[in-house]
């Protein structure tokens, strides 16, 4: 059988057993809330030091379902405002770059690998806005920089598109949390209203579904590994 499967159905049956530790009422909640869940479009923070940035967008992305955050440290560490995320930082998967020279071209590489097209943020360079980009091509991480500075010349020298919002006062640019919202907003709400596979695959179902658990019932790792002495036979090794 393959090991893909063997690591579906393993992670399922111990969904299953944890879920016995949750009220009905937290485990209706988790269906309906992974059911809205998406990796079709992900987020990028590149060296963003304002917690309070990194916070609203956390807590943003949350709200509108999206399950990936991908940060890079180069120069500022990650941190982010417990009073400003509300705890939304607990449901979603943060993937951070932090252990090389060049984190950029790291996390870089790892979107490409995995196949996501790489859309970079910037008031400066012509583009496509929200409402007009092509979200049928395929899956895409969006890329926001520093809130001075913005993205890096390894972004816009790797980027596969660009994204804008329009603007038409003399201010020339907002606040990076807002814009993360507006284009969150309006990207997810156009993908739903579509046929695209933007919902988590069964496979990624189990593995969210799991953290999810993990982080509302009480020692869940002495839980965990009641269930693998249990199950160490056949059941666990198809």
């Amino acid at each position: 059988m393959p090991l893909f499967f063997c690591l579906f159905m393993n992670t399922s049956l111990l969904n299953n057993y944890l879920e016995q530790f949750l009220n009905e009422r937290r485990v209706k909640l988790i269906e309906e809330k992974i059911s809205f869940r998406t990796r079709y479009f992900s987020i990028l923070l590149e060296d963003v030091y304002q917690s309070k940035n990194i916070s609203a967008v956390l807590r943003t992305a949350e709200c509108f379902g999206i399950q990936d955050i991908h940060i890079i440290e180069n120069k500022n560490q990650f941190e982010y405002n417990p009073y400003v995320t509300r705890g939304a930082d607990k449901w979603l998967t943060k993937k951070q770059y932090n252990a090389a020279q060049d984190n950029t071209q790291t996390a870089i590489d790892h979107i490409k690998k995995e196949g996501y097209r790489l859309i970079v943020t910037s008031p400066n360079v012509e583009g496509y806005t929200p409402d007009n980009f092509d979200i049928t091509a395929g899956k895409f991480v969006v890329a926001f920089g520093t809130e001075w500075e913005g993205v890096s010349n390894t972004l816009l020298h790797h980027a596969d598109a660009f994204i804008r919002i329009p603007m038409v006062g003399y201010t020339e640019s907002l606040n990076l949390s807002v814009s993360a919202a507006i284009v969150m907003y309006t990207l997810t709400n156009r993908i739903r209203s579509t046929n695209i596979q933007w919902q988590l695959s069964p496979e990624e179902t189990e593995e969210v579904k799991l953290a999810w658990i993990k982080a509302m019932i009480r020692k869940p790792e002495l839980l965990i590994n009641n269930f693998l002495s249990s199950n160490n036979s056949s059941d666990l090794n198809m």
